[in-house]
């Protein structure tokens, strides 16, 4: 796996002169259209003239000493489910092809142009965000950075985003996490993904999946690099985050649910990690959260997920049945069967259950764990076998949707040593614990060695 720039990088190498904003954008534009690499199967779309022209913009602003941002001039993706005016958002589908353009952009697009944002392309993803594997039967799937003679899943929903960031094409992307759509293809190709408190970034122009459940947030090769961009998404001034020692931290690591079912490069590299962040100083505890085990049945109807998407979606199913992934509409109409009162009672249980994991936490900085408990299978396998399609994205989902029903905000960082499958640590916090989270993730990512840790 190649070592990736950090976004403070390349704009410490735009300050120098050392490159210009069109000079970068031609390096990721002929990345994408290597015959030979992902970026047929990375982008739907890709912006070549407006990017060019944002670049040339940046390069001119930069000449009289101007810069809009930390970002002004670098490229970044954006998943294929954001607005962008003039065209129709297709969300990783065919079935929206004849549907009306956007008439204005997705509100976090307006937000990284103000901030002078090189938006390079589009990025495939699963279709309707409804899955954590990233396969695609209608654009293709991206094969993942690590092993790609094999050709393993990219995670999903934001698969291209990922992958986009990987293999150069874009120096960040942003993605939408619902389940742990940013935080698994994040984890499974050895990048750092956040997925903020969901009320933070405004979803304007994004077309949604569960209204309830769906955050945006970025994918990028560090801690830093992920802040910068939380930042500008939530239209904050972006700043450093504070040096953190990790030294009297106390972190929870749940012994519930979410170590069960760990393959063995996973529990390996995760438990090499729990122990050199504790040879630094951290205080990690072992506990019980029964919360966790509930949660299960609490979604045994489908949860949110499956409602909202089954309200946002059911006329376009009765339409064209036959023009969805058979895979995404048969988890769509598990909503059909929910009622009024099951939705209700969804709401109330999610507010208990919230109140009793919060208490569980209380005493802690943060939680700890695996992002996912699995490293990525061969996309072969899962294309070929429900069985094995619908059991690996259970256990892609687990971990990470636990924190969207917490309402809480969490970050994946590698945890792999040099040469070996790539593996995610989560940390994660209760509701607006967002740049506490993002401190004692920079603390961890410096700890462990990660790229970037110094970015």
């Amino acid at each position: 796996m190649t070592r990736i720039s950090t976004l403070s990088q390349h704009a410490d190498a735009l300050r120098a002169g050392t490159t210009t904003a069109v000079e970068q954008l031609d390096t990721a534009l002929a990345r994408i259209a290597a015959p030979d690499g992902e970026g047929a199967r990375v982008f739907t779309r890709v912006y070549d003239r407006a990017a060019r022209a944002a670049a040339e913009a940046s390069d001119g602003l930069r000449k009289v000493g101007l810069a809009r941002s930390p970002i002004d001039g670098l490229t970044i993706s954006i998943k294929d489910l954001f607005d962008v005016r003039g065209e129709t958002t297709l969300a990783g589908s065919v079935v929206l092809a004849d549907a009306a353009p956007a008439d204005a952009h997705a509100e976090i697009v307006n937000r990284l142009i103000a901030a002078g944002a090189v938006i390079v392309g589009k990025t495939n993803m699963t279709e309707f965000a409804y899955s954590g594997l990233g396969l695609n039967p209608h654009y293709g799937t991206p094969k993942n950075t690590w092993d790609r003679p094999t050709g393993r899943i990219p995670g999903g929903s934001s698969s291209g985003a990922a992958i986009s960031v990987s293999d150069a094409m874009s120096m960040a992307a942003i993605g939408t996490d619902t389940g742990g759509s940013v935080r698994i293809p994040a984890a499974l190709n050895g990048l750092t993904g956040f997925k903020p408190t969901a009320r933070r970034v405004p979803t304007t122009g994004a077309l949604p999946l569960s209204t309830h459940l769906d955050s945006i947030g970025p994918i990028a090769p560090s801690v830093a690099c992920c802040a910068t961009l939380d930042a500008i998404l939530t239209g904050e001034t972006p700043h450093a985050l504070p040096s953190l020692p990790l030294r009297g931290l106390r972190l929870a690591l749940p012994t519930t649910v979410v170590l069960d079912d760990l393959d063995a490069q996973v529990s390996a590299s995760f438990e090499r990690a729990v122990t050199r962040l504790s040879a630094a100083g951290a205080v990690i505890d072992e506990i019980a959260v029964p919360a966790f085990a509930q949660l299960a049945d609490i979604n045994a109807k489908g949860g949110f997920t499956a409602a909202e998407a089954w309200a946002w979606h059911r006329h376009l199913i009765a339409a064209h049945p036959d023009r969805y992934d058979p895979r995404v509409a048969s988890r769509m109409r598990r909503g059909e069967a929910m009622s009024a009162a099951d939705f209700i009672e969804l709401l109330q249980a999610r507010t208990q259950w919230i109140d009793a994991a919060g208490a569980t936490f209380a005493p802690y900085d943060a939680l700890i764990l695996p992002t996912v408990p699995i490293v990525a299978p061969p996309i072969a396998e899962l294309a070929a076998s429900d069985d094995a399609y619908f059991r690996a994205n259970g256990l892609m989902l687990r971990n990470p949707s636990v924190i969207n029903f917490l309402d809480g905000c969490a970050l994946s960082i590698p945890c792999q040593q040099e040469g070996e499958a790539p593996v995610g640590l989560m940390l994660a916090g209760t509701a607006l614990s967002d740049r506490r989270i993002l401190a004692i993730g920079q603390a961890c990512e410096a700890a462990l060695g990660i790229r970037g840790a110094a970015a």
